[in-house]
């Protein structure tokens, strides 16, 4: 069962998007998001590398919840947290 996103919830579904932008794309968008708010992403695959970069660069700010887990979509919620 996947969660549905709430109304102010953006979700953006990346599998259509090179890789190459899609780690440019992300990242910029989650620094638009407020405290307290979320996104989503959605991938074709696991994102471990974005997840690894998300920890090192912001650390506990950024919150990650595997709302689906393959095989063949993920969805992941990023929450700033601070």
């Amino acid at each position: 069962m996947t969660e549905a996103a709430t109304p102010t919830e953006r979700v953006l579904d990346v599998r259509e998007i090179p890789p190459y932008q899609r780690h440019e794309i992300i990242p910029r968008l989650f620094d638009q998001l407020g405290v307290g708010a979320t996104m989503q992403i959605v991938v074709d695959h696991d994102p471990r590398p974005l997840r690894q970069f998300f920890a090192s660069v912001h650390g506990d700010d950024c919150q990650w919840t595997y709302l689906e887990q393959g095989p063949e979509v993920w969805r992941v919620q990023l929450r700033r947290a601070a």
